[in-house]
């Protein structure tokens, strides 16, 4: 097995890249991962990220969103079908661009601390 330079927990969330060889992308579509890595072949198919990216984003994002509903309800104080639509066009694709480095930063750790539940 070849040696690979050690990828730093950051570096694979940001660019959604494989954990071990830090070139390889690490998802194929919107948020599922690869089965295995298309450049150093690591099985990505032991991964088990759960509910753990899904959870972070709700309680960071919910928090953003709420205080910014507030603010704007308290500041310009619109209809509420215009809060309908504008957090609903903010909160989708917010949940999606955070949902991909943090699903991407567990499985870099899963691959740093458990890998020998990996099979490595």
């Amino acid at each position: 097995m070849a040696e690979y330079p050690p990828v730093s927990v950051l570096e694979a969330s940001l660019r959604c890249c494989c954990p071990r060889c830090g070139k390889g992308k690490l998802f194929q579509g919107v948020l599922t991962v690869r089965e295995r890595c298309l450049v150093c072949s690591l099985d990505l198919r032991v991964h088990d990220t759960g509910d753990g990216p899904a959870v972070g984003v709700i309680l960071v994002l919910g928090a953003i969103v709420v205080s910014l509903a507030f603010w704007v309800e308290f500041h310009f104080s619109p209809p509420l079908w215009v809060h309908a639509v504008l957090w609903l066009v903010v909160t989708l694709p917010g949940a999606i661009l955070m949902m991909r480095p943090m699903k991407a930063a567990l499985v870099a750790l899963q691959y740093q601390h458990r890998k020998t539940e990996m099979g490595l």
